[in-house]
C-alpha cells in the first residue's frame, strides 16, 4: 500500500490592511460630503433653487409662512427689525443679513423684511435657499 504524505494546508488569510485603509477612504468621503446643516429655531421650509451658493451671514433674519418676522429667536415688526440690525450692525465689520424666508412665505413680509435689513445698513443681502432634492 502507497502511503502519501500529508502536506500542511496553508493558512488563508485576508489582508486587512487594505481592507481597513478602503473603509476609513469611504468614511472620510461620506463625512466630507454630507451636510450636517442644522438651522435653530423656526421650521421653514426654504425656496429651492440650482444656483445657490453656500454664504455665511453672521445675521439672520427669519420670516415664517404666515408672514411673521423674527430675529434673534424673537417676533418682531420691521420697523423695530430695523433699530435691532442696526444696533447690531453697527459693531461688526461685516455688515452681511441673511433672510430665511419660508417659501410660503407671502412676498411683502420678505421684500419688508430685506427693506429693514437695507435701512438698518445692510451691505450685502442674502437671501437663503436650499438644493432641490434629486428625483
Amino acid at each position: 500500500m502507497l502511503r502519501l504524505k500529508k502536506r500542511p494546508r496553508p493558512a488563508v488569510t485576508l489582508p486587512l490592511t487594505a481592507l481597513i485603509d478602503i473603509v476609513f477612504l469611504l468614511l472620510i468621503y461620506f463625512l466630507l460630503t454630507s451636510s450636517f446643516i442644522h438651522r435653530e429655531g423656526l421650521n421653514l421650509s426654504l425656496p429651492r433653487a440650482l444656483s445657490g451658493k453656500t454664504v455665511k451671514a453672521p445675521l439672520t433674519v427669519y420670516v415664517d409662512r404666515n408672514g411673521t418676522i423674527y430675529f434673534e429667536k424673537k417676533r418682531t415688526r420691521a420697523e423695530e427689525l430695523v433699530k435691532v440690525l442696526s444696533q447690531r450692525l453697527a459693531t461688526r465689520q461685516e455688515k452681511k443679513v441673511m433672510v430665511e424666508a419660508d417659501r410660503r412665505a407671502p412676498l411683502e413680509a420678505v421684500v419688508s423684511a430685506m427693506d429693514a435689513a437695507r435701512l438698518a445698513g445692510a451691505k450685502t443681502l442674502s437671501l437663503a435657499t436650499e438644493k432641490p432634492r434629486a428625483p
